[in-house]
Protein backbone atom coordinates (compact mmCIF):
# COMPACT_ATOMS: atom_id res chain seq x y z
CA UNK A 1 0.00 0.00 0.00
CA UNK A 2 1.35 3.51 -1.44
CA UNK A 3 2.30 5.78 1.73
CA UNK A 4 0.74 9.23 -0.16
CA UNK A 5 -1.96 9.88 -1.97
CA UNK A 6 -1.89 10.14 -5.61
CA UNK A 7 -0.94 13.27 -7.23
CA UNK A 8 -4.26 14.15 -8.72
CA UNK A 9 -6.37 13.63 -5.14
CA UNK A 10 -3.53 15.74 -3.78
CA UNK A 11 -4.13 18.34 -6.24
CA UNK A 12 -7.71 17.89 -5.81
CA UNK A 13 -7.46 18.09 -1.75
CA UNK A 14 -5.55 21.33 -1.93
CA UNK A 15 -7.90 23.18 -4.80
CA UNK A 16 -11.46 22.29 -3.03
CA UNK A 17 -9.59 23.32 0.21
CA UNK A 18 -8.45 26.85 -1.01
CA UNK A 19 -12.15 27.43 -2.94
CA UNK A 20 -13.74 26.71 0.25
CA UNK A 21 -12.31 29.06 2.04
CA UNK A 22 -13.04 31.46 -0.54
CA UNK A 23 -16.91 30.99 -0.41
CA UNK A 24 -16.63 31.26 3.05
CA UNK A 25 -14.69 34.54 2.77
CA UNK A 26 -17.84 35.88 0.46
CA UNK A 27 -20.59 34.02 1.62
CA UNK A 28 -20.50 35.81 5.11
CA UNK A 29 -20.53 39.12 3.31
CA UNK A 30 -23.40 38.78 0.74
CA UNK A 31 -26.50 39.04 3.11
CA UNK A 32 -25.39 42.53 3.81
CA UNK A 33 -24.49 43.68 0.33
CA UNK A 34 -28.06 44.04 -1.12
CA UNK A 35 -27.49 45.15 -4.32
CA UNK A 36 -24.05 45.96 -4.49
CA UNK A 37 -22.94 41.98 -4.20
CA UNK A 38 -25.21 40.76 -7.53
CA UNK A 39 -21.81 40.06 -9.24
CA UNK A 40 -20.43 38.37 -6.36
CA UNK A 41 -23.50 36.47 -6.08
CA UNK A 42 -23.21 35.09 -9.28
CA UNK A 43 -19.60 33.61 -8.59
CA UNK A 44 -20.54 32.59 -5.27
CA UNK A 45 -22.69 30.47 -7.36
CA UNK A 46 -19.96 29.32 -9.87
CA UNK A 47 -17.37 28.69 -7.59
CA UNK A 48 -20.12 26.22 -5.37
CA UNK A 49 -20.77 24.34 -8.25
CA UNK A 50 -17.25 24.01 -9.32
CA UNK A 51 -16.96 22.87 -5.65
CA UNK A 52 -19.06 20.43 -6.47
CA UNK A 53 -18.05 19.03 -9.54
CA UNK A 54 -14.31 18.50 -8.01
CA UNK A 55 -15.81 17.00 -4.86
CA UNK A 56 -17.18 14.11 -7.28
CA UNK A 57 -14.02 14.04 -8.77
CA UNK A 58 -12.71 13.60 -5.76
CA UNK A 59 -14.77 10.73 -4.67
CA UNK A 60 -14.02 8.88 -7.64
CA UNK A 61 -10.51 9.15 -7.12
CA UNK A 62 -11.15 8.16 -3.76
CA UNK A 63 -12.06 4.74 -4.86
CA UNK A 64 -10.24 4.53 -8.11
CA UNK A 65 -7.12 4.95 -6.58
CA UNK A 66 -5.32 3.28 -3.95
CA UNK A 67 -5.36 4.88 -0.71
CA UNK A 68 -3.17 5.01 2.28
CA UNK A 69 -3.84 2.63 5.31
CA UNK A 70 -4.70 4.07 8.38
CA UNK A 71 -2.40 4.88 11.19
CA UNK A 72 -5.06 5.04 14.03
CA UNK A 73 -7.60 2.98 15.17
CA UNK A 74 -10.30 2.97 18.34
CA UNK A 75 -12.09 6.09 19.13
CA UNK A 76 -9.26 8.54 17.27
CA UNK A 77 -9.58 6.50 14.02
CA UNK A 78 -13.22 6.05 14.22
CA UNK A 79 -13.01 9.98 15.00
CA UNK A 80 -11.17 11.01 12.05
CA UNK A 81 -13.51 9.03 9.95
CA UNK A 82 -16.15 10.37 10.79
CA UNK A 83 -15.10 13.56 10.08
CA UNK A 84 -13.65 13.03 6.50
CA UNK A 85 -17.10 11.60 6.09
CA UNK A 86 -18.95 14.88 7.49
CA UNK A 87 -16.56 17.19 5.12
CA UNK A 88 -17.83 14.87 1.96
CA UNK A 89 -21.31 15.35 2.92
CA UNK A 90 -20.21 19.32 3.34
CA UNK A 91 -18.97 19.58 0.24
CA UNK A 92 -21.76 17.90 -1.31
CA UNK A 93 -24.60 19.58 0.63
CA UNK A 94 -23.51 22.98 0.48
CA UNK A 95 -23.38 23.49 -3.26
CA UNK A 96 -26.68 21.54 -3.66
CA UNK A 97 -28.37 23.52 -1.10
CA UNK A 98 -27.35 26.33 -2.28
CA UNK A 99 -28.37 25.47 -5.77
CA UNK A 100 -31.80 24.47 -4.17
CA UNK A 101 -32.08 27.55 -2.66
CA UNK A 102 -31.66 29.74 -6.15
CA UNK A 103 -33.98 27.39 -7.61
CA UNK A 104 -36.74 27.83 -5.37
CA UNK A 105 -36.56 31.85 -4.74
CA UNK A 106 -39.55 33.73 -5.54
CA UNK A 107 -37.06 35.98 -7.70
CA UNK A 108 -35.80 33.49 -10.06
CA UNK A 109 -32.08 34.99 -11.27
CA UNK A 110 -30.89 32.86 -14.03
CA UNK A 111 -27.35 31.50 -13.06
CA UNK A 112 -24.37 31.38 -16.09
CA UNK A 113 -21.56 29.34 -14.66
CA UNK A 114 -18.69 31.79 -14.84
CA UNK A 115 -20.60 34.19 -17.03
CA UNK A 116 -20.84 31.20 -19.95
CA UNK A 117 -22.62 28.19 -18.97
CA UNK A 118 -25.96 28.49 -18.16
CA UNK A 119 -27.23 26.72 -14.98
CA UNK A 120 -31.23 24.91 -15.32
CA UNK A 121 -33.25 25.49 -11.97
CA UNK A 122 -34.13 22.69 -9.83
CA UNK A 123 -37.65 21.02 -9.92
CA UNK A 124 -38.11 21.67 -6.74
CA UNK A 125 -41.44 23.32 -5.22
CA UNK A 126 -41.15 26.63 -3.81
CA UNK A 127 -42.36 25.80 -0.37
CA UNK A 128 -38.83 24.06 0.03
CA UNK A 129 -37.20 27.28 -0.28
CA UNK A 130 -36.85 27.86 3.77
CA UNK A 131 -35.34 24.35 4.07
CA UNK A 132 -32.79 25.23 1.99
CA UNK A 133 -32.24 28.36 2.91
CA UNK A 134 -31.85 27.23 6.42
CA UNK A 135 -29.86 24.35 5.65
CA UNK A 136 -26.99 26.32 3.04
CA UNK A 137 -26.42 28.71 6.19
CA UNK A 138 -26.45 25.69 8.68
CA UNK A 139 -23.84 23.55 6.71
CA UNK A 140 -22.01 26.47 6.37
CA UNK A 141 -21.47 26.44 10.14
CA UNK A 142 -20.76 22.63 10.57
CA UNK A 143 -18.10 22.84 7.39
CA UNK A 144 -16.02 25.68 9.59
CA UNK A 145 -16.46 23.30 12.62
CA UNK A 146 -15.12 20.45 10.28
CA UNK A 147 -12.29 22.02 8.98
CA UNK A 148 -10.93 23.34 12.02
CA UNK A 149 -11.65 19.59 13.79
CA UNK A 150 -9.18 17.93 10.21
CA UNK A 151 -6.72 20.48 10.71
CA UNK A 152 -6.20 20.13 14.60
CA UNK A 153 -5.92 16.22 14.33
CA UNK A 154 -3.30 16.66 11.23
CA UNK A 155 -1.18 19.27 13.67
CA UNK A 156 -1.78 16.22 16.12
CA UNK A 157 -0.78 13.82 14.29
CA UNK A 158 2.54 15.89 12.76
CA UNK A 159 3.80 17.82 15.83
CA UNK A 160 2.76 15.32 18.53
CA UNK A 161 2.70 12.04 17.05
CA UNK A 162 5.49 12.90 14.65
CA UNK A 163 3.79 9.68 12.33
CA UNK A 164 4.31 11.59 8.84
CA UNK A 165 1.08 11.49 8.44
CA UNK A 166 0.55 15.15 6.92
CA UNK A 167 2.80 13.85 4.01
CA UNK A 168 0.84 11.70 2.35
CA UNK A 169 -0.93 14.83 1.41
CA UNK A 170 2.23 16.78 0.14
CA UNK A 171 4.05 15.58 -3.11
CA UNK A 172 7.24 15.26 -2.47
CA UNK A 173 8.53 15.34 0.98
CA UNK A 174 9.82 19.01 0.22
CA UNK A 175 9.12 21.40 3.16
CA UNK A 176 7.94 24.33 1.27
CA UNK A 177 5.18 22.39 -0.75
CA UNK A 178 4.32 21.38 3.51
CA UNK A 179 4.15 24.82 3.96
CA UNK A 180 2.77 26.41 0.55
CA UNK A 181 0.35 24.06 0.22
CA UNK A 182 -1.86 24.66 3.48
CA UNK A 183 -0.82 28.50 2.92
CA UNK A 184 -3.36 28.22 -0.34
CA UNK A 185 -6.35 28.56 1.89
CA UNK A 186 -5.48 31.61 3.99
CA UNK A 187 -4.95 33.06 0.19
CA UNK A 188 -8.51 32.08 -0.72
CA UNK A 189 -9.70 33.23 2.28
CA UNK A 190 -7.98 36.40 1.44
CA UNK A 191 -8.87 36.78 -1.65
CA UNK A 192 -12.59 36.02 -0.92
CA UNK A 193 -12.55 39.07 1.23
CA UNK A 194 -10.45 41.71 -0.82
CA UNK A 195 -12.94 41.04 -3.41
CA UNK A 196 -15.87 42.71 -1.35
CA UNK A 197 -17.30 45.97 -2.40
CA UNK A 198 -15.53 49.03 0.09
CA UNK A 199 -18.33 49.75 3.05
CA UNK A 200 -20.77 52.67 1.43
CA UNK A 201 -21.06 55.70 2.62
CA UNK A 202 -24.60 56.88 4.34
CA UNK A 203 -26.43 58.46 1.55
CA UNK A 204 -26.72 62.10 0.92
CA UNK A 205 -30.38 63.34 0.75
CA UNK A 206 -30.40 64.87 -2.88
CA UNK A 207 -31.51 68.64 -2.84
CA UNK A 208 -34.96 69.36 -3.72
CA UNK A 209 -35.37 71.12 -6.81
CA UNK A 210 -37.30 74.68 -6.82
CA UNK A 211 -39.48 74.01 -10.07
CA UNK A 212 -41.12 70.81 -9.97
CA UNK A 213 -43.96 69.28 -11.83
CA UNK A 214 -46.48 67.61 -8.86
CA UNK A 215 -49.52 65.60 -9.33
CA UNK A 216 -52.82 65.15 -7.33
CA UNK A 217 -51.33 61.75 -6.12
CA UNK A 218 -48.18 62.54 -3.59
CA UNK A 219 -46.96 59.00 -4.46
CA UNK A 220 -46.08 60.46 -7.99
CA UNK A 221 -42.59 62.13 -8.07
CA UNK A 222 -42.43 64.66 -10.00
CA UNK A 223 -40.46 66.23 -12.65
CA UNK A 224 -37.21 68.25 -11.88
CA UNK A 225 -37.53 71.43 -14.22
CA UNK A 226 -34.15 70.41 -14.93
CA UNK A 227 -34.93 67.39 -17.17
CA UNK A 228 -35.87 68.79 -20.58
CA UNK A 229 -37.53 71.81 -19.04
CA UNK A 230 -37.53 75.31 -20.21
CA UNK A 231 -38.48 78.35 -18.93
CA UNK A 232 -42.01 78.88 -18.94
CA UNK A 233 -43.39 81.80 -20.43
CA UNK A 234 -45.64 84.75 -18.94
CA UNK A 235 -48.72 83.37 -17.56
CA UNK A 236 -50.29 86.63 -19.06
CA UNK A 237 -49.04 85.61 -22.17
CA UNK A 238 -49.97 82.39 -22.26
CA UNK A 239 -53.52 83.81 -21.46
CA UNK A 240 -53.33 85.91 -24.79
CA UNK A 241 -51.98 82.77 -27.27
CA UNK A 242 -54.29 80.32 -25.92
CA UNK A 243 -57.29 83.73 -26.46
CA UNK A 244 -55.80 84.42 -29.79
CA UNK A 245 -55.75 80.82 -31.06
CA UNK A 246 -59.53 80.09 -30.25
CA UNK A 247 -60.50 83.32 -32.60
CA UNK A 248 -59.31 81.31 -34.90
CA UNK A 249 -60.92 78.19 -36.55
CA UNK A 250 -59.25 75.18 -36.30
CA UNK A 251 -58.93 72.27 -38.41
CA UNK A 252 -58.73 68.24 -36.87
CA UNK A 253 -55.01 68.06 -35.23
CA UNK A 254 -52.86 65.58 -37.60
CA UNK A 255 -51.87 62.17 -36.73
CA UNK A 256 -48.33 60.98 -36.99
CA UNK A 257 -46.74 57.63 -37.58
CA UNK A 258 -43.60 56.90 -35.07
CA UNK A 259 -40.54 56.11 -37.90
CA UNK A 260 -38.17 52.83 -37.22
CA UNK A 261 -35.48 53.56 -35.31
CA UNK A 262 -36.61 55.04 -32.33
CA UNK A 263 -35.37 54.36 -28.56
CA UNK A 264 -37.48 54.52 -25.45
CA UNK A 265 -34.25 54.07 -22.60
CA UNK A 266 -34.27 54.03 -18.32
CA UNK A 267 -31.68 54.08 -16.12
CA UNK A 268 -31.78 53.96 -12.37
CA UNK A 269 -29.49 54.35 -9.52
CA UNK A 270 -27.66 50.98 -8.18
CA UNK A 271 -25.39 51.97 -4.96
CA UNK A 272 -23.59 54.66 -6.51
CA UNK A 273 -23.51 53.41 -10.05
CA UNK A 274 -25.74 53.16 -12.67
CA UNK A 275 -28.42 50.70 -14.35
CA UNK A 276 -29.05 51.68 -17.82
CA UNK A 277 -31.41 49.73 -20.35
CA UNK A 278 -34.56 49.72 -23.15
CA UNK A 279 -37.19 48.40 -24.38
CA UNK A 280 -36.83 46.83 -27.59
CA UNK A 281 -40.43 47.06 -28.73
CA UNK A 282 -43.02 49.71 -28.26
CA UNK A 283 -45.85 51.46 -30.40
CA UNK A 284 -46.95 55.14 -30.00
CA UNK A 285 -50.32 56.62 -31.10
CA UNK A 286 -49.79 60.45 -31.52
CA UNK A 287 -52.31 62.98 -32.68
CA UNK A 288 -51.27 66.93 -32.11
CA UNK A 289 -51.13 69.78 -33.79
CA UNK A 290 -48.05 71.79 -32.29
CA UNK A 291 -49.41 74.69 -32.94
CA UNK A 292 -52.42 73.93 -30.67
CA UNK A 293 -50.78 71.32 -28.00
CA UNK A 294 -54.44 71.17 -26.32
CA UNK A 295 -55.34 68.92 -29.31
CA UNK A 296 -52.70 66.16 -28.24
CA UNK A 297 -53.74 62.62 -27.99
CA UNK A 298 -51.03 60.72 -26.92
CA UNK A 299 -51.27 56.94 -26.24
CA UNK A 300 -48.22 54.41 -25.32
CA UNK A 301 -47.97 51.09 -25.06
CA UNK A 302 -44.61 49.26 -24.27
CA UNK A 303 -43.99 45.16 -23.84
CA UNK A 304 -42.29 44.73 -20.64
CA UNK A 305 -40.46 41.69 -21.75
CA UNK A 306 -38.56 43.42 -24.07
CA UNK A 307 -36.21 45.22 -20.84
CA UNK A 308 -32.52 44.86 -21.81
CA UNK A 309 -30.23 46.36 -19.36
CA UNK A 310 -27.45 44.09 -21.54
CA UNK A 311 -26.45 42.05 -18.52
CA UNK A 312 -28.07 38.46 -18.58
CA UNK A 313 -28.22 38.19 -15.22
CA UNK A 314 -30.02 41.23 -14.84
CA UNK A 315 -32.12 40.57 -17.76
CA UNK A 316 -33.30 37.17 -16.16
CA UNK A 317 -34.50 39.16 -13.27
CA UNK A 318 -36.62 41.64 -14.68
CA UNK A 319 -39.52 39.74 -16.17
CA UNK A 320 -39.89 38.03 -12.32
CA UNK A 321 -42.78 39.49 -9.73
CA UNK A 322 -40.02 41.34 -8.02
CA UNK A 323 -39.51 44.08 -11.46
CA UNK A 324 -42.30 43.73 -14.32
CA UNK A 325 -44.57 40.75 -13.70
CA UNK A 326 -44.47 40.47 -17.13
CA UNK A 327 -46.57 36.80 -17.38
CA UNK A 328 -49.42 38.87 -15.43
CA UNK A 329 -48.88 42.34 -16.76
CA UNK A 330 -47.20 42.47 -20.11
CA UNK A 331 -47.56 46.10 -20.59
CA UNK A 332 -46.92 49.07 -19.61
CA UNK A 333 -49.10 52.22 -20.96
CA UNK A 334 -49.43 55.99 -21.02
CA UNK A 335 -52.29 57.58 -22.23
CA UNK A 336 -52.62 61.60 -21.78
CA UNK A 337 -55.28 63.63 -23.41
CA UNK A 338 -53.79 67.64 -24.33
CA UNK A 339 -50.66 69.25 -24.22
CA UNK A 340 -49.39 72.53 -22.83
CA UNK A 341 -46.27 74.53 -24.08
CA UNK A 342 -43.46 75.00 -21.54
CA UNK A 343 -41.62 77.24 -24.01
CA UNK A 344 -40.59 77.04 -27.79
CA UNK A 345 -41.39 73.57 -29.29
CA UNK A 346 -41.46 72.24 -25.71
CA UNK A 347 -44.38 70.82 -23.65
CA UNK A 348 -45.61 68.82 -21.14
CA UNK A 349 -48.08 66.16 -21.12
CA UNK A 350 -50.09 64.94 -18.03
CA UNK A 351 -51.71 61.84 -18.51
CA UNK A 352 -51.90 58.14 -16.68
CA UNK A 353 -49.43 55.60 -16.72
CA UNK A 354 -50.28 51.85 -16.16
CA UNK A 355 -48.22 50.02 -15.18
CA UNK A 356 -47.70 46.75 -13.00
CA UNK A 357 -51.40 46.76 -12.97
CA UNK A 358 -50.98 49.98 -11.40
CA UNK A 359 -52.57 53.17 -12.79
CA UNK A 360 -51.01 56.86 -11.34
CA UNK A 361 -51.08 59.87 -12.67
CA UNK A 362 -48.05 60.76 -14.69
CA UNK A 363 -46.20 63.99 -16.40
CA UNK A 364 -43.49 63.89 -19.33
CA UNK A 365 -41.81 66.49 -21.51
CA UNK A 366 -40.81 66.61 -24.68
CA UNK A 367 -39.36 68.64 -27.27
CA UNK A 368 -39.91 69.21 -31.16
CA UNK A 369 -37.48 69.75 -33.53
CA UNK A 370 -38.41 69.84 -37.95
CA UNK A 371 -41.00 71.36 -39.97
CA UNK A 372 -43.37 70.17 -42.00
CA UNK A 373 -43.79 66.63 -42.47
CA UNK A 374 -41.29 65.02 -40.28
CA UNK A 375 -40.91 66.10 -36.31
CA UNK A 376 -37.85 64.98 -33.96
CA UNK A 377 -39.32 63.85 -30.84
CA UNK A 378 -37.27 63.92 -27.81
CA UNK A 379 -38.44 63.72 -24.07
CA UNK A 380 -37.74 62.30 -20.27
CA UNK A 381 -39.99 61.47 -17.46
CA UNK A 382 -39.33 60.87 -13.73
CA UNK A 383 -41.44 57.45 -12.35
CA UNK A 384 -41.52 56.13 -8.88
CA UNK A 385 -41.04 52.73 -8.87
CA UNK A 386 -42.27 52.19 -5.53
CA UNK A 387 -45.53 53.21 -6.42
CA UNK A 388 -45.95 50.82 -9.36
CA UNK A 389 -44.51 48.12 -6.65
CA UNK A 390 -41.01 47.97 -9.24
CA UNK A 391 -38.45 46.71 -7.19
CA UNK A 392 -40.33 45.42 -4.19
CA UNK A 393 -37.84 43.02 -3.01
CA UNK A 394 -34.23 42.09 -1.48
CA UNK A 395 -32.31 42.56 -4.87
CA UNK A 396 -33.41 46.12 -4.47
CA UNK A 397 -32.45 47.53 -1.28
CA UNK A 398 -29.73 49.64 -3.12
CA UNK A 399 -31.74 51.13 -5.97
CA UNK A 400 -32.76 54.81 -5.76
CA UNK A 401 -36.47 55.01 -5.93
CA UNK A 402 -36.86 57.19 -8.62
CA UNK A 403 -36.06 55.89 -12.86
CA UNK A 404 -35.36 58.46 -15.15
CA UNK A 405 -37.17 57.36 -18.44
CA UNK A 406 -36.20 59.24 -21.96
CA UNK A 407 -37.26 58.73 -25.65
CA UNK A 408 -36.15 59.71 -28.93
CA UNK A 409 -37.72 58.95 -31.97
CA UNK A 410 -38.96 60.38 -35.34
CA UNK A 411 -42.88 60.52 -36.50
CA UNK A 412 -44.13 61.26 -40.03
CA UNK A 413 -47.29 63.12 -40.07
CA UNK A 414 -49.82 60.93 -42.00
CA UNK A 415 -51.93 62.87 -45.23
Amino acid sequence: MPQRYSLTAIILHWAIAALLAFQIAVGWALEDLGARGFSLYQLHKSVGMTILALTLARIAIRYWKPRPAKLEGGWQGALASGVHVGLYAFMLGAPLTGWALVSTARVKVPTLLFGMLPLPHLPLPAGSHAVAENGHGLLAWIGIALVLLHVAGALRHHVMMRDGLIWRMVPGRSTALLLALPALILVGFVAGRAILPAPQAAPVPAPVAEDVDTEPDTSNVAMAQAVNAAAAPPATAAANAIEAATEQPVGPPPAWTVQPGGRIGFSVGNDGDTISGSFARWTARIVMDPDHPESADIQVSIDMASASVGDAYKDGMLPGDEFFATAAHPTATFVAKGAEATGPNRYRASGTLTLKGVSKPQAIRFALSGKDATRKVSGSATIARSAFGVGNGDSSTGLTPQVAVTFDFAARRKD
